[in-house]
């Protein structure tokens, strides 16, 4: 005679399936458990129990035997994340399980395979904001958001972000192409001084020759305000554009690339001195310009592999 089966779970193996919202391979997993139970009890008290229809149960049970028709695309979801160190989302796990002609008929099925196999995307936000005022001449909002651009070396935009170690803080001062997002060059420095950005700028102006132009946006930071600097750029034909303060969406692009750092970088680890998050940085910006797929580009290019293919 069959057991009484009041229970909300159903025990198999030592592994408990509790009732809860069904995925790709959960439903398989209680079929699978009540077919071993079902000479225990009742099948129709279990099935009312997970609210599984009688007609689901049927179906699973019967493919019990069949492998799993996601097994290879689990297997390329757990190596293309752990090739990227977990910085990868879904959406770009998507994009290169594409890239390796892979067919899948729903971007969701991706995002429920990750989320059985526990693997998801660290994104954590911090922001560092500079201002002293207006110290010297404002330029126009000549880029006033529009963040398009048709070619290489027509939209530049820059700005500095800070990084906090025991040791003490780092910070990085890249100039971004918004054409493919490319990382032009950059400094890292213990101290955010004028010379910094300064070097930066010099170091950019080859760049810079190849369009007549150019325009390179930022905030108001003092930097910026600065004779000197603003100068340089007269001389070399480049338009200073500067957003309006208080605007968050001010400089998107170069926020955004700052945001996706410290997410797949910089808050993964604990740094104990500037020096070894120095390296990091120069590394991660090569893997970035180099090899890091981004979903605005087609097929997932990289910033080098978009600019190739215009």
């Amino acid at each position: 005679m069959k057991r009484n089966f009041c229970s909300r779970r159903v025990f198999t193996g030592g592994k408990c399936f509790a009732k809860k919202a069904p995925s790709l391979c959960s439903r398989r997993k209680q079929a699978q458990a009540i077919m071993e139970l079902r000479h225990q009890f009742d099948l129709v008290t279990m099935l009312n129990c997970i609210k599984m229809a009688r007609s689901t149960f049927y179906y699973y049970s019967g493919k019990s035997g069949q492998p799993d028709k996601y097994e290879q695309v689990r297997n390329l979801i757990s190596r293309i994340y752990h090739d990227q160190k977990g910085r990868f989302s879904y959406r770009r796990i998507v994009l290169m399980i594409k890239r390796y002609g892979v067919g899948i008929n729903h971007h969701k099925v991706v995002l429920i395979l990750m989320g059985e196999m526990k693997l998801k995307s660290l994104i954590r936000v911090k922001k560092y904001r500079s201002y002293r005022g207006d110290l010297g001449k404002m330029a126009l909002n000549i880029l006033n958001r529009e963040f398009k651009a048709d070619k290489p070396s027509q939209k530049w935009a820059t700005d500095v972000t800070e990084f906090k170690v025991r040791e003490g803080k780092l910070y990085l001062n890249p100039i971004i192409d918004l054409f493919n997002q490319v990382i032009i060059r950059y400094e890292l420095t213990d101290i955010p001084v004028f010379k910094v950005v300064m070097d930066m700028l010099k170091k950019s102006l080859p760049c810079a020759k190849v369009s007549s132009e150019l325009v390179l946006d930022s905030d108001q930071r003092w930097q910026y305000q600065m004779h000197k600097y603003q100068q340089l750029l007269r001389e070399n034909g480049i338009t200073q554009s500067m957003s309006r303060k208080g605007n968050c969406l001010h400089n998107a692009v170069i926020e955004n690339f700052f945001r996706t750092l410290k997410s797949e970088l910089f808050y993964m680890k604990e740094y104990e001195s500037t020096e070894q998050l120095k390296n990091d940085i120069k590394d991660y910006i090569f893997y970035y310009n180099k090899k890091a797929d981004q979903t605005q580009f087609k097929c997932g290019m990289s910033p080098t592999e978009y600019r190739a293919h215009f």
